[in-house]
């Protein structure tokens, strides 16, 4: 599929022109700590996020968890001395345990120390969007979230949302200070987002960007049971249900949809899946996580696809596909 340049959008009230298709940074943050996707090559890293940027992505999303700094420090390094930097949008709340494990804190001075990190790691003077990463413990979501207030009147980041909020804890933060930006899961195999969420995001203006629209890989085309058996000790995914049986025979079967009809635009399973995301009207971006410049040029069709009513049916055969739980 031979088609121009990606498609952008407003991120919702945030005045940012984003590209459709985002870099998502989780996978580059490597190993070594409990959600890593096994051991990166941090040059091919950096060629990945130049190949993007020479393509059109304007928006990289990483966090302070991802490898425990080392995503942020792999982010900054590619954009050192860059005239035009994309822009950079990171994350707090998760901080560094014992053994390699995530522990959360919403505590306001543990989220400023995370952002004087996350801007000395990313070599920036402001961050451009500064996210809540976790609701947890939900009792801190005020604390934290006034927080985030505090570092966007000093400048220090432009613009901040939040990750994996619910309703209910949207409208709680939101006389705090306006939630510019929602990060939600949201793919073929994960729709409840569709419920309630995203209708109450478009309703509010609230910026939405969602992550996993591939299913964490499941639904690019190469994921096979062969390959989910070889996947390392260290790679979050190994021990994740949708990976294992019964769930996996189902999401087989809809890869195979989805390559039928990527078949007829001649592009990737994985574009498709990822365009099926952007047909929501609520969603202004998809985060795909590139880890190979080879990766990146086909699944950046996912910005500029135009699914078809017939398209969409095929791909969710019959019944609705991961309907919600």
């Amino acid at each position: 599929m031979q088609l121009e340049r990606l498609r952008t959008t407003q991120l919702g009230a945030t005045g940012l022109e984003i590209s459709k298709v985002g870099l998502g940074a989780w996978a580059i943050g490597g190993g070594g700590w409990e959600f890593g996707w096994g051991t990166q090559d941090d040059q091919q890293s950096i060629d990945t996020i130049q190949r993007a940027l020479d393509l059109g992505v304007n928006w990289i999303d990483t966090a302070a968890a991802y490898g425990f700094g080392h995503s942020e420090e792999v982010v900054g390094r590619a954009l050192a001395g860059m005239d035009e930097r994309p822009f950079v949008f990171t994350k707090a709340s998760l901080v560094a345990g014992p053994g390699g494990r995530v522990r959360h804190s919403l505590k306001r001075d543990s989220v400023l120390r995370e952002a004087e990190a996350s801007l000395r790691r990313l070599r920036a003077d402001a961050i451009d969007l500064y996210q809540i990463h976790w609701p947890d413990p939900d009792a801190d979501i005020e604390e934290g979230w006034s927080a985030l207030a505090e570092l966007k009147e000093q400048g220090l980041v432009r613009h901040i949302g939040v990750s994996n909020f619910d309703v209910d804890q949207l409208r709680r933060i939101q006389g705090i200070a306006p939630v510019e930006t929602l990060q939600p899961a949201y793919s073929l195999i994960r729709r409840e987002a569709e419920d309630e969420l995203l209708p109450f995001t478009q309703d509010e203006g609230i910026g939405v960007i969602v992550y996993s629209p591939m299913g964490s890989g499941l639904l690019t085309g190469a994921m096979t049971r062969e390959r989910i058996a070889t996947l390392p000790d260290n790679d979050w995914r190994k021990r994740d249900l949708r990976f294992q049986e019964p769930q996996l025979s189902q999401h087989i079967a809809l890869v195979e949809r989805l390559e039928r009809v990527a078949a007829r635009y001649d592009t990737t399973a994985g574009a498709v899946a990822a365009a099926w995301t952007l047909r929501n009207p609520a969603v202004h971006g998809a985060i795909i996580g590139f880890r190979r410049p080879d990766q990146v040029d086909a699944v950046l069709d996912a910005g500029r696809l135009e699914l078809t009513g017939a398209d969409v049916a095929h791909i969710e055969g019959p019944g609705r596909t991961g309907a919600k739980r």
